[in-house]
C-alpha cells in the first residue's frame, strides 16, 4: 500500500503543497506546524490509518477539512467541507484534529479565519486502476447503506444490553452481522485499531471504536472502555 498526502492550507491567499514541493507561503502571517511542513506531512503519514471499507473497496480521492485555531494553536469548528460521506471522511477529520496544539501562531492571526487542510487518500499495488467508475459509486452507495444496517444491530444490542431482546431477532442480527462481515476478525482489527488510537493520544477516535465493538455484541473492548471512557 503506498499512502500519498497531498496538503495543503486554502486561505485567501493560500500555501500550495504537493508531492514534490515544498509549503510556498505567500503570507508572513499564517499559522505554521511546529517543525514545519515536513513535520506535518510525517505526523500525518505516521498517524493516519486508512480506513478498512475504503481500502478493500479501492476509494480513494481528496477530502477537505475545514477547521479554525484559537491564539494557544487548538483546533475548533473543524468539519468537513467537501467529501464523499465515507469512511475516509471520518479518518480525515480525525487526522486533522489530531494536529490542535501542535500549531505557532502569529500575535496577528485572526482566530475567526477557517483554515482548509485536503487530504489526498492514494491506494496502489491494489489493482485499484482495475475498477470502474460504475463500481466505484457502488462502493459508495453500499456504504451509506450499510450505516442504516448498522443501526439495526447497535440499537438490538443496546437493548440487549437493558434485558430487552428477542431470541429470534438475535437471530437475524448474527445473520446481518456475518452478511456485513462483522466477525471476530473484524472485531480483533477493530479493537488493536483503538488500541493504536489510544497510543496516538487520540482518546475519542480509540473510544468510538471501542464502543462500536460493544455494540456489535462483543465485551472484549469492555476493559479499555472502563478505563478510558468515562
Amino acid at each position: 500500500m503506498y499512502l500519498n498526502f497531498i496538503l495543503s492550507f486554502l486561505l485567501t491567499i493560500s500555501a500550495l503543497f504537493n508531492a514534490s514541493k515544498q509549503f510556498t507561503w505567500m503570507a508572513d502571517d499564517e499559522p505554521t506546524f511546529k517543525g514545519g511542513q515536513k513535520s506535518l506531512k510525517s505526523f500525518i503519514d505516521n498517524n493516519l490509518i486508512y480506513p478498512e471499507f475504503s481500502k478493500d473497496n479501492c476509494l480513494q480521492g481528496t477530502i477537505q477539512v475545514s477547521f479554525k485555531l484559537n491564539k494557544e494553536g487548538r483546533i475548533y469548528n473543524s468539519g468537513i467541507q467537501k467529501g464523499f460521506g465515507i469512511d475516509l471522511d471520518i479518518e480525515a477529520l480525525r487526522i486533522v484534529r489530531l494536529t490542535s496544539g501542535k500549531w505557532i501562531m502569529p500575535a496577528n492571526h485572526d482566530t475567526l479565519i477557517s483554515l482548509v487542510l485536503p487530504v489526498n487518500f492514494s491506494l496502489r499495488d491494489f489493482k485499484c486502476e482495475q475498477r470502474s467508475k460504475d463500481e466505484i459509486n457502488a462502493a459508495i452507495n453500499a456504504y451509506q447503506a450499510r450505516l442504516g444496517l448498522n443501526s439495526a444491530i447497535f440499537n438490538f444490542y443496546d437493548k440487549k444490553a437493558q434485558g430487552i431482546y428477542d431470541q429470534v431477532d438475535e437471530a437475524r442480527i448474527i445473520a446481518l452481522k456475518s452478511q456485513l462481515g462483522y466477525d471476530e476478525k473484524f472485531i480483533d482489527r477493530l479493537f488493536k485499531q483503538a488500541q493504536r488510537k489510544l497510543k496516538q493520544d487520540d482518546k475519542e477516535g480509540a473510544c468510538e471504536d471501542a464502543r462500536m465493538i460493544r455494540r456489535l455484541g462483543s465485551d472484549k473492548s469492555r476493559y479499555l472502555i472502563d478505563q478510558n471512557c468515562k
